[in-house]
């Protein structure tokens, strides 16, 4: 068995380290697929996620351009290469991929790999991932050297350590998720507790009201004063419910790592691509923030559930002393001249009214066949 050199294990632990670091699943996965191309000197870098539909989940490059990425296409599918290494559990170490047998092709905008080295990530016996690598860098060999045995050990400790810190950033995200999901069955029920008295109360007092207004006015008056105090108090935990109903993870992180979580957590719940990027966005007014934050989460539910998209795209940029959210979509799209249909199908008055309830508006663009974009703009606070 050959051992990695000092300066390997060095890069081994500097990479175990940095993984150790994210909670989030998709910052693990990058740090992963970063780690490995690193560490072991490759061109490119890539870690699937498994579904349940012979596709990936989440798919994860390094080495690749945002504008190649894009030329590629959709993600790929559980064959070839990848299929082996997820079926049958086993690293795969290979001088030249496309003479491979199980070799199917890839897309015309693909960068071309030969050597090959990949490894199933595994918890137990389950395969969550497939991690592998292609073109080792060799300086003196431009012609390329080949993945070693020792890649392939290096290669292995960092694919059973990436399995423990993918295994942890998901156990933390659904924690995260049932505790905000109990939170808000507290909260629902303690609301419905103190409002439901309040409002007997007041149903009560008022039928009082009306029954002595003809033989007893000054009793009426009073009754009626104590309407006015009943519904204030109703008002006021009302209100009091809303602060406390508003996403706490806005207060915690701010809007713009709330959202790119829940995009993330989305990206890894369907099998539509779901990206999220901001620019320049400064802390905005809570009402801003909640309003941006609830248009999001209607507009993603209505391209991921609705629209058959393959990908949706979130932005969050800054436009003066405000900002601007855009949710696109590449589904089937609706005619939005059919206001009526639409705007209940889609919650689109809901929308507008929350970005009009904030000084903000909203704009829908889309065709039939040629996908969605809803974009939210909220002047400076």
């Amino acid at each position: 068995m050959s051992h990695a050199p000092r300066s390997g294990l060095a890069a081994v632990s500097s990479a175990l380290l940095a993984m150790s670091r994210h909670l989030e699943v998709r910052d693990v996965l990058k740090t992963i697929v970063a780690s490995a191309r690193e560490l072991l000197d490759a061109q490119y870098a890539a870690l699937g996620v498994p579904d349940d539909h012979g596709g990936f989940a989440q798919f994860v490059v390094d080495g690749v351009s945002e504008e190649q990425w894009k030329a590629i296409g959709p993600l790929p599918r559980q064959h070839g290469i990848l299929a082996a290494m997820l079926r049958e559990a086993r690293a795969e170490r290979l001088a030249d991929v496309r003479q491979d047998p199980r070799f199917e092709g890839w897309p015309a905008a693909h960068p071309d790999l030969a050597d090959f080295l990949g490894l199933p990530i595994r918890d137990g016996d389950d395969v969550i991932g497939a991690l592998f690598l292609a073109n080792k860098k060799c300086p003196r060999n431009p012609g390329g050297c080949g993945f070693t045995e020792e890649d392939e050990e290096l290669l292995g400790i960092l694919a059973q350590h990436a399995a423990i810190a993918l295994t942890n950033a998901r156990l933390y995200e659904r924690s995260r998720e049932l505790t905000i999901a109990e939170e808000r069955s507290r909260l629902a029920h303690e609301l419905h507790d103190a409002v439901s008295q309040k409002l007997f109360s007041l149903r009560l007092t008022a039928q009082a009201a009306a029954a002595l207004v003809d033989r007893d006015p000054a009793r009426a008056k009073d009754e009626l004063q104590q309407v006015t105090a009943l519904a204030a108090e109703a008002a006021d935990e009302l209100r009091a419910a809303v602060v406390e109903l508003r996403p706490a993870a806005l207060d915690d992180d701010g809007l713009v790592a709330t959202l790119r979580t829940q995009t993330q957590v989305l990206d890894r719940a369907h099998t539509a691509r779901v990206t999220f990027e901001s620019h320049g966005v400064r802390a905005l007014p809570a009402a801003q923030e909640e309003a941006l934050l609830r248009v999001a989460q209607e507009a993603l539910h209505n391209a991921l559930r609705h629209s058959g998209a393959d990908h949706v795209d979130v932005t969050l940029d800054r436009l003066g002393g405000g900002a601007v959210l855009r949710v696109s979509d590449d589904g089937s799209g609706f005619d939005p001249r059919s206001v009526r249909r639409a705007g209940r199908h889609l919650g689109l008055v809901s929308m507008r009214d929350r970005a009009s309830g904030v000084g903000g508006s909203l704009t829908v663009e889309s065709m039939p066949g040629k996908g969605t974009t809803i974009e939210m703009e909220v002047p400076g606070g």
